[in-house]
């Protein structure tokens, strides 16, 4: 009975959607002030309908229910508790429906906290969140129904791809929604803008939050879907460029561009255009990413589905959403004023260059992911488009932006003192070359790669650059008895942009240590072997079996040391799950702020070994480290108070009349 009504939710939601999207877009048109009051209300509605169907599936799961499709598909009696829960959104129906769910949370926000929002642009907004909650809804409904039932219901379930059994798995996807979906939010406002046909400061400042909000969100997620890669996957690494991978990527760097850019809209009225098409931009990657994954054209621990119908209905709701916004902005957007015009050397000028190398990287990522697809569909071979032209083609792009990052914050709005700017950095610079030339010779010079000093030396500048702006603006070294009291005047978003600067410096030293001296050793190994990897001594003591709530494993025990000096027991694992049976592989992990030490258990050889993969990657926990500031600079900006008001202040004293 519960299943049958969250299946009755939906179609209310449905019903709820469509009235959403008709009644407040006339009302605005016409200036219909009650028909646009309909607009909070109906979102209202909406949410709470699609959480009652979202409850519905979740507790199918919690008490396995196994006469639904759905949970017999992807659950089984045995599961721990965490993963049952999980299992709502590890398959194609339920995460649809947990996509859903976040995007009317996004339109019930704006309900909540937008009520200073002008009412026309409050009601187009919602009722454009509320058009693409009526395609994914049909969506749902006609082709991915997660409440259909199966008669006989068995008395187990088939169980979740162990893949998906972590806890990296279980909070990554809500995280990763979140930031794909929040997307949604910034393009309804676009779109509404385009209709309104009124761009401004205002709008920029209220726009902003919500995409500051996904942006935060979308890092977290793509952050925790690395690690889990890392720690799980068994091969060392946290990111392959895989297509799936690539299409969570491409939205970030989008979504990033769309944050400065907006910026410049709400300080000097300029790139009003650019930034309406970076929304549209940003959330059309979203729903890329979401035909990637249900279309069947990708093979992928990521992909859910492989059912073309549904492929080519995600691909209709594409074109549609990005075809139909595309076709309004070129018809709306050249009505729109330019705005203040800067110099090419100012502070709306490096975050335009900066705009233009991001969206060029995100282009490049989507060229590399989708050419593949598109030589195999006109049968022009099979093509594999991997690491080698992602590192090759994209890297470069960034070294400049990361420079001008350093530079870019403090120049002055309109026209910019580059000379004297980059005379204050003297030291940041000495110290960033001197850095790069350390580490090229400490690496052997030619021995290493020439990118790693180069790639050090990007992050000290970023980093420098950063604190010096930071300095600049407390005045540290003109008035340092006062410094502590401007900066906890300081606006949030200065602090937030700073932290989150430092984080990609941070991130930067991770990423260039890690890709060039991760040390690897794969061999067959016999008890009480050792192997010195990194100047560790590796050695295998025991392999036995283990139980666990759903699997059975073979866990291995290591002693590490150094020197003769036992340093840490570490413990791998390779599991086989019993429903269903497939194995997997947890490795052990050693972290450290120089590096991880990361033992892999294999498969017994006939010999009386066994296949062990050991490695030394440096600097991994530089990579988490700078996500973390990424995330934690995104959220100080987003505490700013103007972020909270959404519109700016106005003046508490009317400034003086020139005649009196």
């Amino acid at each position: 009975m519960i299943a049958e009504i969250g299946h009755f939710a939906l179609v209310l939601a449905l019903c709820v959607a469509l009235v959403q999207a008709v009644v407040p877009l006339i009302g605005a048109k016409r200036g219909w002030s009650n028909w646009m009051a309909v607009a909070g209300p109906a979102s209202t509605l909406q949410f709470l309908f699609i959480a009652v169907a979202f409850g519905a599936l979740t507790n199918a799961y919690v008490t396995s229910d196994f006469s639904l499709v759905n949970v017999a598909s992807n659950s089984h009696t045995e599961k721990p508790m965490l993963y049952k829960v999980a299992g709502v959104w590890g398959n194609h129906e339920g995460s649809l429906l947990l996509w859903i769910t976040i995007l009317a949370l996004f339109g019930f926000a704006v309900t909540l906290f937008g009520r200073n929002l002008p009412p026309g642009l409050k009601s187009r907004a919602l009722a454009v969140q509320a058009m693409i909650a009526v395609g994914f809804l049909a969506f749902i409904l006609l082709t991915s129904n997660p409440f259909a039932r199966l008669e006989p219901p068995p008395m187990d379930g088939n169980g979740l791809n162990p893949m998906l059994q972590d806890p990296g798995l279980a909070f990554h996807p809500p995280f990763l929604y979140l930031g794909y979906v929040g997307f949604s939010m910034a393009f309804s406002f676009a779109i509404a803008a385009l209709l309104e046909g009124r761009v401004d400061a205002a709008w920029a400042r209220w726009v902003r939050p919500w995409t500051l909000a996904a942006w935060i969100f979308l890092t977290c997620g793509i952050m925790l879907g690395s690690w889990w890669a890392y720690y799980t996957l068994g091969w060392g690494g946290w990111w392959y460029w895989d297509p799936v991978e690539n299409a969570s990527f491409m939205p970030w760097l989008a979504g990033t561009a769309l944050l400065h850019s907006a910026v410049v809209v709400e300080k000097r009225d300029s790139l009003k255009s650019w930034t309406i098409l970076l929304a549209i931009v940003a959330f059309g990657f979203s729903l890329l990413g979401t035909f990637l994954v249900r279309s069947g054209v990708l093979t992928s621990v990521h992909a859910f589905a492989t059912d073309p119908a549904r492929g080519i209905f995600i691909l209709l709701l594409l074109v549609l959403a990005v075809g139909g916004s595309l076709t309004l902005y070129a018809i709306r957007a050249p009505a729109m004023k330019m705005g203040g015009l800067f110099s090419p050397i100012s502070r709306e000028g490096s975050l335009l260059l900066n705009n233009v190398l991001m969206s060029t990287g995100a282009a490049t990522v989507l060229l590399g992911t989708l050419y593949p697809l598109i030589a195999d569909a006109l049968n022009l071979g099979k093509v594999s488009v991997g690491p080698p032209f992602f590192n090759a083609v994209f890297l470069p792009l960034m070294a400049p932006m990361v420079a001008v990052m350093a530079v870019g914050p403090m120049m002055a709005w309109k026209r910019g003192d580059l000379a004297g700017i980059l005379g204050r950095l003297k030291l940041a610079a000495a110290l960033a070359l001197g850095t790069g030339a350390l580490v090229w010779f400490l690496q052997g010079g030619s021995a290493g790669p020439w990118w790693t000093g180069a790639g050090f030396a990007l992050a000290v500048w970023l980093g420098l650059g950063t604190l010096a702006d930071l300095a600049d603006r407390i005045r540290l070294f003109e008035a340092p008895a006062e410094a502590l009291g401007r900066a906890l005047r300081l606006p949030r978003s200065a602090w937030g942009m700073a932290l989150a600067h430092l984080g990609v410096a941070v991130f930067i030293i991770g990423l260039t240590a890690s890709a060039a001296w991760t040390t690897e050793h794969i061999q067959s190994q016999k008890i009480d072997q050792t192997v010195d990897v990194a100047g560790y001594g590796v050695t295998l003591k025991s392999v036995h079996d283990v139980p666990g709530p759903n699997y059975t494993a073979s866990q291995a025990t290591f002693e590490i040391s150094r020197n003769g000096t036992l340093l840490a027991v570490m413990q791998p694992e390779k599991r086989i799950y019993r429903m269903p049976p497939r194995p997997t592989t947890t490795a052990a992990i050693r972290s450290g702020i120089t590096g991880d030490l990361y033992v892999v258990i294999g498969d017994a050889d006939p010999k009386g070994g066994y296949v062990t993969r050991l490695y030394f990657n440096p600097c991994i926990a530089w990579l988490w480290a700078g996500g973390g500031l990424l995330v934690l600079g995104g959220l100080v900006s987003l505490l700013d108070r103007r972020h909270r008001v959404g519109a700016p202040a106005r003046p508490r004293v009317q400034p003086v009349s020139a005649k009196a």
